[in-house]
């Protein structure tokens, strides 16, 4: 057995979505990022799978400087020291892994062992998913719409505020930016209205064949405790399900009350993926 590098993105997609598509909604991340590599989105890439009999038992795939996601199809084997093993010889710079959490914490003591890195938990993440949206639901005032360019500048000032709280990264203003540009302009951010003023966000990304993931739901202090995000999320959810069998979304566990309002709407969890950071 021996971990494959793949500088072709297409050709890539050609052996594993048939397997990754057996199981859309869990390995939604994977297929989006890939599906973003293949659009262009990302010049600098990294994709690798293990195979061993023509049986793919593991893929990786990294869009430098964002962290290696891992998926292991078999266990009991050494995918993850081999995986280490690999990128070690190979001088990558792996600044953390994304991935199941018993599979990435595995990978990450590998990886650790080899190159002595201190592993830091960022985020031990719910997967939610849904397919309905629960009825009955009480409405905050207000209602949605898709942002727009004059929305651009208080998106900016959200995002690296929703950057700063949840950890997940700390964009320059000039990154930031550029961000929000490449979503208003892909039409993805939706903000919720009352009279007129902006007091809510949330974004949809990485589409599959038949799910889409939501992101960047953001309510700054000022507005929080009113409902907004909550009712704001139900309806643009109600919305995607018309184009996609399910919605996706990705939780800090330890936000207790996040959960419970994506629980309140109908959004169930399916899995326990982890963010680790190496540094």
């Amino acid at each position: 057995m021996e971990w494959k590098v793949y500088p072709d993105s297409f050709e890539f997609s050609k052996k594993v979505e048939p397997l990754l598509y057996e199981n859309e909604d869990q390995y939604s991340l994977f297929l989006g990022i890939l599906s973003q590599i293949q659009n262009g989105r990302y010049e600098d890439y990294f994709l690798a799978l293990a195979e061993e009999a023509g049986e793919i038992l593991g893929v990786c795939l990294m869009t430098p400087p964002h962290p290696l996601q891992i998926i292991f199809f078999k266990e009991d084997t050494d995918l993850e020291e081999t995986l280490a093993l690999h990128l070690k010889k190979a001088e990558l710079e792996i600044p953390g892994a994304i991935g199941d959490k018993e599979h990435a914490e595995r990978f990450a003591g590998a990886w650790t062992a080899l190159t002595g890195a201190i592993v830091e938990l960022q985020m031990d993440e719910g997967l939610y998913r849904i397919d309905a949206v629960v009825r009955g639901l009480e409405k905050s005032p207000g209602s949605w719409r898709v942002a727009n360019k004059q929305d651009a500048e208080l998106l900016e000032e959200w995002y690296l505020l929703f950057e700063k709280e949840t950890g997940i990264g700390a964009s320059s203003h000039r990154d930031a930016s550029m961000k929000i540009e490449q979503f208003l302009e892909d039409k993805e951010v939706y903000v919720w209205e009352v009279d007129g003023q902006i007091v809510s966000c949330m974004k949809k990304s990485r589409p599959s064949k038949h799910g889409i993931t939501v992101s960047f739901v953001f309510t700054p202090k000022e507005h929080r405790r009113k409902g907004y995000a909550r009712t704001m999320v139900a309806e643009v959810t109600e919305e995607l399900l018309l184009e996609f069998n399910f919605v996706m979304l990705y939780t800090d566990l330890k936000n207790p009350s996040s959960n419970k309002i994506y629980s309140e709407i109908g959004y169930e969890q399916i899995a326990n993926p982890v963010h680790l950071r190496f540094s």
